[in-house]
């Protein structure tokens, strides 16, 4: 069985941050085809589907969709803030490779 991706406590913390103040959206993290490696992060607010899994703490939400799952299976989900700027990143155990900007993988 694979296991779920985790979500860090400073990335909780982030999403708070962005939604205080008003109605709290969920941060969605999926895959999809593309990218410079193959793969490609899709990280935004979004609204909850009924088959998503929601990882939550504290009333703020992370969705990752059904297709997303697998290629996530382990990953943890954080959020740093570097020189180079804040966002939000994945440590994907599953990906082989991935490009400079991040964001882009191959499995």
């Amino acid at each position: 069985m694979n296991l779920p991706p985790k979500v860090t406590d400073r990335a909780f913390d982030r999403l708070s941050q962005i939604n205080a103040g008003k109605s709290p959206q969920p941060l969605r993290v999926a895959v999809s085809g593309g990218g410079c490696s193959g793969f490609q992060y899709d990280i935004r607010l979004d609204a909850p589907e009924a088959d998503d899994l929601v990882l939550e703490r504290d009333g703020q939400q992370v969705l990752v969709d059904p297709v997303s799952l697998p290629y996530l299976a382990g990953a943890v989900i954080d959020f740093t803030d570097e020189l180079i700027g804040a966002r939000f990143v994945i440590d994907n155990p599953n990906a082989t490779a991935s490009c400079g900007c991040g964001t882009s993988f191959s499995i």
